[in-house]
């Protein structure tokens, strides 16, 4: 059986004042409409054209994204750049009217073999369009943690930041997966993915929701 390595951060996604709002709000229940969202550029060594894919859940709670192609690798047979492979994710969310999202949490999945004394990282960072993009949240790996592992990026509510009402902003994604051969044999091959040949591992960012202010009518 794989081991699990499990790896939690209490962090805040979204860090800017910008969009901040005045007190934390209430989360509501999601929209029963259906929402859509539309990949508008994927770019990266870890999403080639072509792997990776988006499906929002059934109940609007979250949406997963699935990567085919997804691994850094060191050993016989790798060059340097196989060590880094990211993937930025440029994405519209299309809500209903009188609605508006933030992403609460983030939970990645993958495998990873490392030799023993080999490390492997993975990061990620999240913003709207016009945001600065926060600093990284980091999740690092040794060949302890070796067979199955998530790590889970959570914001409390009171550090989450929504999609400003009745605007259209895109929301991006830039994750990274590393690996460092370290003290590990030169013959040893060590790698992390987050890829998926069959969609049963895919990356989860979970919603939380809001009702926005209806805008007064002036007589």
């Amino acid at each position: 059986m794989y081991a699990m390595a499990i790896l939690g951060a209490v962090t805040s996604l979204f860090m800017s004042p910008t969009f901040a709002p005045a007190v934390t709000p209430t989360p509501v229940p999601p929209p029963s409409e259906k929402i859509t969202i539309k990949v508008v550029t994927v770019n990266g060594t870890g999403c080639p054209a072509g792997t990776a894919a988006v499906a929002v859940s059934p109940d609007n709670e979250a949406f997963t994204v699935t990567f085919s192609e997804y691994l850094a690798a060191v050993g016989p047979g790798y060059r340097l750049p196989d060590a880094r492979r990211n993937c930025q994710m440029n994405l519209m969310v299309n809500v209903p009217s009188g609605f508006t999202y933030a992403i609460a949490s983030a939970d990645y999945r993958g495998y990873m073999d490392l030799a023993k004394g080999a490390t492997a990282l993975e990061r990620a960072n999240y913003y709207f369009q016009g945001q600065s993009p926060t600093m990284f949240m980091e999740h690092p790996f040794t060949s302890t943690n070796t067979g199955d592992w998530i790590a889970s990026d959570v914001t409390d509510l009171a550090s989450v930041v929504y999609a400003p009402c009745g605007e259209q902003r895109l929301f991006n994604v830039n994750t990274e997966l590393r690996v460092n051969a370290g003290t590990s044999p030169k013959s040893a091959t060590s790698y992390i993915s987050m890829d998926s040949a069959d969609g049963a591992i895919s990356t989860t960012y979970h919603f939380t929701w809001l009702h926005c202010p209806t805008p007064h009518k002036t007589k």
